[in-house]
């Protein structure tokens, strides 16, 4: 009930507040923002991978990662920085482990950022996305299952790992950042990996830490950023998957299983970086939320996208 009631109240400040208008409620804004670069930081949520395949979804050479379906609706290129491109985000990256989730080695959000900053200054119209915590959650509830840490101590970690991040969007705005869009996990607890692990609860509270966390400390941040929250608009999708013309949110699209850790969620599970439209269980996958446990498909990365597109339209 207390993670419940905190974020029932960081929801209502960031109402009040003009720095956080995150989906409490309509706006006639028009937008005046036309970006002259978008610039994403991120793990696989946002990844974008190389030569436009590897992404977490099913890779069928659509506009299959929202972050993609943002750049479109601003008509803006975006590519992955391996292709030249400004998506810095990258599989299973922590916001500041070096130690990716699934026990690797991909720079984290820390070192994207730093990476970026140290390249050139910030752009007075770039509008710069920040979309990470999956990966720490996963992270800490592998622990969790491996016995090496209890549930309460994988919520602490969250919340640290939530506010890490908060400081890693002030470091942007410091630097000069305008326009900067931030979305932390959804309820992870929620997928089809949660419930195959056992560890729904744990999941739960800790994808509700660290969005805390996040909120708190980037609250005064208004006048240059907006909180989009992924954990609103999944919680709408998977409670009724129809409304939104999915049949599912329960079963994976994809059978693309990866002998190795994969999205850290444990080795031979479906990976869906490694999915097409031919490694599907599904007659039609974009009528699943998921590709694999954790990541989803194209459609619902579109829709999430759209999503996001009318919360910066109507806040900046």
């Amino acid at each position: 009930m207390t993670g419940l009631w905190l974020r029932r109240a960081f929801a209502a400040a960031a109402c009040v507040s003009a720095a956080l208008l995150a989906g409490c409620g309509s706006s006639s804004t028009v937008s005046a923002l036309t970006p002259a670069r978008i610039v994403v930081f991120g793990d696989a949520t946002a990844a974008l991978g190389t030569g436009g395949g590897s992404r977490y979804t099913v890779n069928d050479g659509s506009l299959n990662n929202w972050t993609l379906q943002v750049a479109a609706q601003f008509a803006r290129p975006l590519g992955s920085t391996a292709d030249g491109g400004q998506s810095h985000a990258v599989a299973n990256a922590r916001v500041t482990s070096a130690v990716d989730a699934a026990g690797g080695a991909n720079p984290p959000v820390t070192q994207q950022i730093t990476n970026f900053l140290a390249a050139g200054a910030v752009g007075t119209n770039d509008l710069i996305i920040v979309n990470a915590g999956t990966s720490d959650i996963i992270a800490q509830t592998a622990a969790v299952i491996a016995a090496t840490q209890t549930g309460a101590d994988a919520v602490t970690n969250a919340g640290v790992a939530g506010k890490e991040l908060g400081a890693q969007v002030r470091r942007l705005v410091t630097a000069g950042a305008k326009y900067v869009v931030v979305v932390g996990p959804y309820d992870l607890s929620r997928t089809p990996w949660s419930t195959a692990s056992g560890q729904a609860a744990t999941i739960f509270q800790a994808s509700s830490k660290f969005n805390e966390e996040l909120l708190i400390s980037i609250v005064d941040l208004g006048a240059n950023v907006l909180y989009v929250d992924a954990a609103f608009y999944f919680n709408l999708v998977t409670s009724s998957p129809t409304t939104y013309s999915f049949d599912s949110a329960v079963n994976v699209a994809c059978n693309s299983v990866n002998p190795g850790p994969g999205i850290g969620t444990g080795a031979g599970k479906v990976d869906s970086s490694l999915c097409t439209p031919s490694t599907i269980t599904i007659a039609d996958y974009n009528k699943a939320v998921f590709a694999d446990g954790v990541y989803s498909t194209p459609q619902m990365q579109r829709l999430f996208g759209d999503y996001a597109y009318s919360r910066i339209r109507n806040r900046f």
